[in-house]
């Protein structure tokens, strides 16, 4: 790929019109190697280097680049010298319960860092697939991808999926509230498909009722109005495999 179309890869249409995204840093481009023993279609995946990383011994496609090159293609103010261009990943869909996995919905998520650390937490718990509703921030921007630190290999994920949509996939939904059941209730953990709103609007009622979804709180004894997205989905996540 020329050192213009990697650039281009910031932007989200290029992503979706080459099929690739960026990796950045160290840390990162070693949860990819990781991946790739298991996901063969990673191994298509390109490396970057400046001189600080020409040793390295990947068994990836490299490319040696300068340090004014580098900063062009990074996303970071101060990169690293490290990274690659890496493949969408390959297309799945799942069957509800198939192998345990839940499904966690994030219904017009705007927050790359919240995406970013909602992937993290999946990644750690497994078990998990997460769909995103359309207008929701893209899980290959850099900074979702960063703040995953390397979740996004690790949790299959679905793309512009509407909300009214999940009534063919899935059979049991759940949402928080909070005049919901206590999270701690043994049917919190019965349901195929959890359903996240907006940071600030929350989730569409009018598109919420058909899918007669179940209501769970979370209780605090604070006195601020929400928790932070992101922390609530972790939190739903650690009860879902507490015990």
């Amino acid at each position: 790929m020329k050192l213009d179309d990697i650039r281009k890869l910031h932007q989200k249409k290029y992503r979706q019109a080459s099929d690739y995204y960026l990796v950045e840093g160290e840390h990162l481009v070693l949860e990819l190697l990781k991946a790739a023993a298991g996901q063969p279609y990673l191994m298509r995946s390109e490396l970057y280097v400046t001189a600080a990383y020409e040793h390295w011994k990947s068994p990836l496609k490299t490319h040696l680049v300068g340090e004014r090159q580098m900063a062009r293609l990074a996303d970071t103010t101060t990169p690293q010298g490290i990274l690659a261009v890496v493949p969408m990943p390959e297309a799945s869909i799942s069957r509800p319960g198939a192998n345990g996995e839940k499904a966690v919905y994030l219904h017009e998520i705007q927050d790359p860092g919240n995406l970013g650390t909602i992937l993290r937490t999946l990644a750690w718990f497994g078990g998990f697939r997460c769909l995103l509703s359309p207008g929701s921030v893209d899980p290959f921007n850099p900074k979702v991808v960063r703040a995953s630190m390397g979740a996004i290999f690790h949790v299959p994920l679905e793309t512009d999926l509407p909300l009214q949509d999940l009534t063919g996939r899935y059979h049991s939904f759940a949402c928080l509230d909070l005049n919901g059941d206590r999270l701690s209730s043994p049917a919190f953990g019965q349901h195929d498909c959890y359903l996240f709103g907006n940071e600030a609007r929350g989730l569409p009622r009018e598109q919420l009722a058909p899918l007669n979804a179940s209501a769970y709180t979370i209780n605090g004894r604070g006195e601020i109005e929400s928790l932070n997205l992101a922390s609530a989905v972790n939190i739903c996540a650690y009860e879902l495999n507490r015990g």
